[in-house]
């Protein structure tokens, strides 16, 4: 294991705004780590340090000697009329054979391949660069918000590579669920400090949340002795008797201290509009085509969307989706057909663009004060206006000097003030922060009203969707499972593409990469089949043993450390909780790799 990296002391600010105060960190060849924080807290700031674009204030990064960094460009690379192919071998100077079995990882072939890579659509752009920044062979890969606008196959084809890939990976991105799958690390930065946790984001917040519950409780241990000891103290140190117990007590007084607890950071409190609950279909769209002048993208369209559905809108970038969400809300005229909503229905619009073409001379306030329902007043558009973290002085703000994630925010504040019964949201978490994004979710799972959205985002649309409306070649139809059962067999297409082009799709370990042929066993194996079964059921047995002995030790800690008044016994146990809690996040991880590995081996 070498060091690739080594981030010392580092100190960066920009006027008042601090983004890295005294931060360290280490990144190695063996880690695929998950870069996270709030929006503004200064990762993309420490990615362009890393790559030389910017220089800190104080503090040094070392760099090995052979560091290679790979960096997935978010600006425009290509030339004008440039073919992919062309476009790779002059980037990458690699010979035409390595150019197209690279690009054939993303399914870059034919047209796509031959073709101008101007005309690709966004997501298909991304896999160019993604096949570009491969055939340079980096061993540390720098990939920011990959996932922006990505359609969902190529989501998943990115996390493919991503598990395949051998190369250490720093990855900032708020979508969980890609964080989830590609990487075994994080990296957290909050105020100014970085801190790595070697697990997944997920166990990361749940260890974050724990530690913070084990420091208030000890906290409140010290206070309660604290407490006592004053009293003994009141009491005693006037009589002669006692005084030297008192002075005592106070030396013991003087030497506990209270851990300092950070206070959370300030997250949006999301409510949608109250609504009475409708029955009935919401929209009915009835042999429905929809495009453009000159153009038809999907026909033949008859879907019914009932009232309090929370409907997601799915399929690949350039299939039609936001076309079809223009055509339900009458910004695009339908090319035949018809769309009838119910009686009743107000319509709630929140557009992919729409923070784009707010009015920029408009304050805050005055922008929510035009968007509120007739009658609304002045205290609850500034209380939905603080909810959206818009407080204080920031409701004088002028649209012009809002980022896109305040801007975002505003819009949906403006739709919270309103009285529409059915939502139609086009990307709603784009430019959001997780923690925004998730009171979003939650906020449309307690509304009453009906939800028409599309969204890149699976965790979210997994937290909020009902039903599932898929466009796809041409077509627009109700799918008949859910939004996990669509996620299975659009994985399974992928790897079905993958097998058919002669990519083979073997089992993952338990880091997620495929495993080795020998790993594997099979005719170019040196283990057997059953031989592999057996070493599999046998680790399996060890670990369920390992697992059982640790959380049997983590109930124990956690127990006494409830009960605990004694401020070091509270911090002892307080640590053995939390070791033992990652101890057992990483075997059950472990052994959840293992039993998918046995499955293959089963079905195989």
């Amino acid at each position: 294991m070498a060091v690739l990296i080594d981030i010392k002391n580092a100190c960066k600010r920009y006027g008042d705004q601090v983004l890295l105060d005294d931060a360290s960190a280490t990144l190695t060849d063996d880690g695929r780590i998950g870069f996270i924080g709030r929006n503004g807290a200064g990762k993309s700031t420490l990615l362009r340090i890393i790559l030389g674009d910017e220089e800190l204030d104080s503090g040094e990064i070392v760099r090995h000697p052979r560091l290679r960094l790979g960096h997935l460009r978010q600006h425009d690379p290509f030339q004008p009329g440039e073919t992919t192919l062309a476009f790779l071998l002059r980037d990458s100077g690699k010979p035409e054979w390595k150019c197209g079995e690279v690009a054939g990882r993303f399914e870059i072939k034919g047209a796509a391949l031959e073709g101008p890579v101007h005309a690709l659509s966004g997501g298909w752009q991304t896999r160019v660069k993604l096949a570009a920044l491969l055939l340079h062979e980096p061993n540390l890969l720098l990939l920011d918000e990959p996932t922006n606008f990505l359609d969902l196959r190529t989501q998943i084809l990115l996390e493919h590579f991503l598990r395949d890939c051998d190369e250490a990976c720093l990855v900032v991105s708020h979508d969980r669920a890609f964080l989830m799958a590609t990487c075994d690390r994080t990296l957290d930065l909050s105020r100014g400090k970085l801190s790595m946790f070697p697990g997944k984001v997920d166990a990361f917040l749940a260890n974050q949340a724990e530690r913070r519950l084990h420091a208030e409780r000890a906290n409140a241990a010290v206070l309660a002795r604290k407490r006592d000891l004053e009293d003994f103290i009141a009491r005693n140190r006037a009589r002669a008797s006692t005084a030297s117990r008192a002075r005592s007590k106070s030396k013991e007084l003087e030497r506990l201290e209270v851990e300092e607890l950070t206070t959370a950071e300030p997250t949006a409190a999301i409510a949608c509009p109250a609504v009475q609950p409708r029955q009935g279909p919401a929209v009915r769209c009835r042999d429905l085509a929809i495009g453009y002048p000159g153009g038809v993208v999907a026909s033949g369209i008859d879907v019914e969307i009932v009232h309090g559905s929370r409907a997601a809108i799915v399929g690949d970038n350039g299939q039609g989706k936001t076309t079809f969400l223009r055509t339900l809300v009458d910004s695009l005229s339908p090319r035949s057909g018809h769309v009838k909503w119910g009686y009743g229905c107000e319509i709630g619009i929140y557009a992919q663009h729409v923070y784009t073409s707010l009015p920029e001379s408009d304050t805050v306030l005055g922008h929510l004060e035009r968007q509120a329902a007739v009658g609304t007043k002045s205290q609850r558009i500034l209380d939905v206006a603080g909810a959206m973290l818009f407080r204080g002085k920031a409701v004088e703000k002028r649209v012009a000097v809002l980022s896109g994630g305040e801007r975002a925010r505003l819009c949906l504040a403006g739709l919270l003030l309103g009285s529409s019964n059915v939502l139609v949201l086009d990307e709603p978490g784009n430019h959001l922060d997780v923690e925004t994004v998730d009171a979003l979710a939650k906020a449309l799972v307690a509304y009453r009203g009906t939800v028409i959205f599309t969204s890149h985002d699976r965790a979210f649309v997994s937290a909020v969707a009902t039903n599932v409306v898929e466009v796809r070649g041409g077509r627009v139809v109700n799918y008949l499972g859910d939004y996990a059962a669509y996620l299975a067999a659009l994985n399974r297409e992928i790897d079905a593409e993958d097998e058919a082009a002669g990519r083979s799709t073997p089992p993952r370990g338990a880091d997620g990469r495929r495993a080795t042929a020998d790993a594997r066993g099979g005719s170019q194996g040196t283990k057997s089949a059953a031989g592999r079964e057996r070493e599999l059921r046998r680790e399996i047995g060890t670990l369920e043993r390992t697992i059982a002995k640790l959380d049997a030790e983590r109930r124990k800690h956690n127990d006494g450390l409830l009960a605990a008044t004694d401020p070091a016994e509270a911090v002892r146990l307080h640590e053995a909780v939390t070791k033992a809690a990652a101890e057992l996040a990483t075997a059950e991880d472990r052994w959840l790799a293992l039993n998918e590995d046995l499955a293959r081996l089963d079905a195989d």
